[in-house]
């Protein structure tokens, strides 16, 4: 009960104690007198100067009744002083709010639930009211303390420790609404504030993520919900705390995410994790996603010697953040988001090339194939995420990723890729390989450029195409998807999947275009590069199906998306030397091989032929098609790619029936108008430089030494200069050159008659610089390679000489004639009578 004192001692009291001293009954269960609360109220506004003594005097009763476990008087006294709070609004009543903070201190100091609860809540009305004038002064580090120590409640009773949760989540919010609205709200944002704000919002809101993973998704929670689960206020209030920030506090609030998420290990499984920042990305403004992008990818390098399954967690947070942001303001970040994952999947590589180095026999070796696993998914997290960051990039942007990743993927011989390979090894080096090429597939889909030459430009095209990516069918696998994204420009792809003999093209209802100016430059300058390709990845030993099947969706789509009537010819050029390369065999290539480079043959024939739709071809490639179902089935892809099929011991007793036959189609094209000519000279594989942009070539670890080797040239072209006179392409590769000539008086007066002369050779440089200007570089080098053998044969019938092969790399022959021993005889100063060379 209050104190009671004497009348004479009342009426010398002052008048606001008065006033506030029967605001409180004899018993307390009567609640606060409503008609003195009244006339202290009116008081209070009609003399605001006297405020700071009514708070002082209420703060006194209220500290002896909470020592007094008066409870009741407490409730009174915080009562009175919410009405008080909420009626007066003068400058005066700072002095008094400072007496109202001090009071709910109390109630939150002591261990009754109850009064805990009770301060919450004045607090939090509170917290509600604009004050006119903001307070320099007042500082809320102890109830930021201890609203987040209330977060964390351990109390025995369920109920009673939910109540105080709920209090303590509602009293951050109200600490959150006070000091944001304030002009020195910038207080709230400090590290030592943020540090225990966010982590006990996260706390209960990990508690109901449990329980929702067992249970299943929780369905929209109701306004009761809201006030009742602490899970949900807590959520709404780290929403409106992040909707708050600004971009100097951005990541103060976020980085005691990350130490919370770390200490509770939740990157192991990562949904709460994901669950986090996919409020925190839906939550903050959308100009500052690239600063919570730049958080994660600084704490992924912080964490970069984690377990594989912390870093995989961390990286699908990254793809659920980029996910959400890629459509908004990303730009700062995006080399710096492909340069840390790309760093990272080097990383990945690396363990895993350790762990496979030092694994061991027994339950270590199990061991070690755990953490490749594990490898193997942190590999295939930022594949992914590289995938779909760049799929949704704007095609500027996306063109420079691919440029960017290109110049990651290690190529033997040169040092133009950025990424360090030095500690990975020959099978590290391959996996990164392979990683980098599965992201740059992911990049590339779906990416449509108006010409060829934007998606593909040389600087990409080259290393994509280096041999060095030729050594393992996966390798050429992946290259050539690539090139399909790239190429397929109106979605034909899907309709050429799978290797077969294809009825009637047309009910595939193929979309193409004209064939622009600038897609047919691009195949005059690139074209042999590509073709080359082709050719050389039909060869290789290692092929699988899909291989056969990639190569042939290759020549398909060049046909649809860049061939005119020159490209077309080269095709056809190139699948008959496919054809002539399985039947002479000189790679020396298993049976199934050969029978399949025989099949993709007849498969893109079957296609070209009814995609230029010239009936004497598609007659003649329908009725070796028809042959070889009766009389040789393992030629055709139907049957060759079925699993048991039989094979043949040798290809040399087969009828030229069963081949398609050059002199046949040239006839039937050049019925239709097509230049023909071409097809007469066999393709060869241009040779290119190999490492084009190294200057001290670097010996490749790998099959292709040696460029010669892939071409199968065997010849001394190479050693001898190329203008040499190939004039002699009319006549008929059967007639046999005259060794002498007949001396009469005409040819007498023919040799004296230098003037005459002088025109002949003027006229014969001319057609040679020409011939060398519009000729192809097929038939260009195939008429040097058989001038090239007639000259070795001259001079072994003229001379009788013997050429100890191979030739110096100088171009100079040594040449032995009975005694007689000449070296280093220059091949161009050689003189024979029937041969020219210039």
């Amino acid at each position: 009960m209050p104190t009671r004192v004497c009348c004479c001692c009342s009426a010398l009291r002052p008048r606001y104690k008065r006033l506030v001293d029967n605001i409180f009954p004899e018993d307390p269960k009567d609640g606060l007198v409503k008609a003195d609360m009244e006339k202290l109220t009116f008081y209070a506004v009609s003399a605001p100067e006297k405020l700071d003594r009514i708070g002082s005097y209420l703060a006194e009763r209220l500290s002896r009744d909470v020592v007094r476990h008066r409870s009741g008087y407490v409730l009174i006294a915080m009562e009175a002083l919410d009405q008080l709070l909420m009626a007066c609004h003068s400058q005066s009543i700072k002095p008094f709010v400072e007496s109202f903070l001090h009071m709910v201190a109390k109630l939150l100091e002591s261990g009754e639930p109850k009064l805990q609860v009770l301060g919450t809540n004045s607090f939090v009305k509170f917290a509600n009211i604009e004050e006119d004038t903001p307070s320099y002064h007042r500082r809320y580090d102890f109830f930021v303390s201890r609203f987040s120590a209330m977060c964390h409640s351990c109390h025995s009773d369920p109920e009673i420790r939910t109540e105080i949760r709920i209090a303590g989540i509602r009293g951050i919010q109200g600490v959150v609404r006070k000091t944001v609205n304030d002009e020195l709200r910038a207080t709230i944002w400090e590290p030592q504030h943020m540090d225990k704000i966010v982590p006990s919002l996260l706390f209960n809101m990990q508690k109901i993520e449990e329980v929702d993973s067992r249970i299943g998704p929780p369905s929209s929670p109701s306004a009761t919900d809201k006030e009742e689960n602490p899970a949900v206020l807590a959520e709404n209030c780290f929403r409106e705390l992040l909707g708050r920030a600004t971009f100097g506090n951005m990541n103060n609030a976020v980085r005691p995410v990350f130490a919370h998420l770390d200490h509770h290990k939740l990157w192991d499984p990562n949904e709460f994790a994901v669950h986090c920042f996919k409020i925190i990305m839906y939550s903050i403004q959308a100009q500052y996603s690239h600063h919570v992008i730049q958080e994660i990818l600084g704490h992924l390098d912080a964490r970069k010697k984690d377990a594989p399954r912390v870093r995989a967690g961390i990286i699908q947070v990254l793809l659920e953040a980029v996910a959400i942001a890629a459509k908004g303001s990303i730009g700062p970040t995006v080399l710096e988001v492909f340069n840390t994952l790309l760093k990272h999947l080097r990383l990945s590589v690396e363990f895993e090339a350790d762990d496979l180095q030092g694994g061991s026999v027994g339950s270590a070796n199990l061991n070690t194939s755990s953490k490749d696993n594990d490898e193997k998914i942190v590999q295939n997290a930022i594949i992914q995420t590289i995938g779909f960051f760049g799929s949704n990039l704007p095609d500027y942007q996306r063109s420079e990723i691919m440029m960017f990743i290109m110049g990651k993927v290690p190529v033997f011989g040169t040092s133009a890729h950025t990424l360090d390979i030095s500690q990975l090894g020959d099978l590290g080096t391959r996996r990164i390989q392979i990683m980098l090429l599965r992201s740059l597939l992911m990049v590339t889909s779906g990416y449509k450029a108006k010409t060829i030459v934007t998606a593909l430009p040389g600087s990409f095209l080259d290393p994509l195409l280096s041999p060095s990516l030729m050594e393992d069918y996966e390798l050429r696998q992946l290259v050539l998807e690539v090139m399909h994204n790239l190429m397929d420009r109106h979605d034909n792809r899907a309709k050429l999947r799978g290797i077969r003999i294809i009825p009637d093209v047309a009910d595939l209802k193929i979309k193409r275009e004209k064939i622009c100016r600038q897609d047919t430059s691009f195949m005059k300058k690139n074209g042999q590069q590509l073709y080359r390709h082709i050719y050389l990845g039909c060869k290789e030993e290692d092929n699988v199906q899909k291989n056969y099947e990639l190569l042939y969706t290759s020549l398909a789509l060049i046909t649809i998306e860049l061939a005119n009537e020159e490209v077309v010819i080269d095709l056809i050029r190139l699948a008959i030397a496919l054809q002539d390369s399985a039947i002479i065999n000189e790679d020396n290539l298993p049976m199934f091989h050969r029978c399949g480079i025989m099949a993709l043959v007849a498969a893109y024939l079957n296609f070209v032929s009814q995609m230029i739709a010239v009936p004497a071809f598609c007659q003649h490639v329908s009725k070796v098609i028809e042959i070889r179902t009766m009389e040789a089935p393992y030629f055709l892809p139907e049957h060759i790619f079925r699993d048991k099929c039989m094979l043949p011991k040798s290809l040399e007793k087969h009828e030229k029936d069963l081949y398609f036959l050059t002199n046949k189609i040239a006839e039937s094209l050049g019925g239709s108008g097509y230049s023909f000519e071409r097809l007469s000279v066999p393709y060869v594989p241009q040779v290119t430089a190999l490492f084009p942009s190294s200057k001290k070539p670097h010996k490749p670890k790998h099959k292709y030494k040696d460029e010669d080797r892939l071409s199968r040239r065997k010849s001394i072209v190479d050693t001898v200069s190329i203008q040499v006179d190939i004039l002699s392409n009319n006549v008929p590769s059967d007639d046999v050159v005259s060794n002498t000539e007949e001396i009469t008086f005409e040819a007498l007066k023919k040799a004296i008659d230098t003037s005459g002369m002088e025109e002949q050779e003027k006229e014969k440089r001319r057609l040679v610089i020409e011939k060398f200007q519009k000729a192809p570089f097929e038939e260009i080098a195939a008429q040097c390679e058989s001038k090239a053998n007639l000259l070795h044969d001259r001079l072994a019938q003229i001379l009788e000489l013997t050429i100890r092969p191979p030739p110096s790399p100088s171009g100079t022959l040594t040449i032995t004639s009975g005694h007689a021993q000449y070296q280093s005889v220059p091949v161009y100063e050689m003189k024979f009578p029937d041969l020219c060379v210039y």
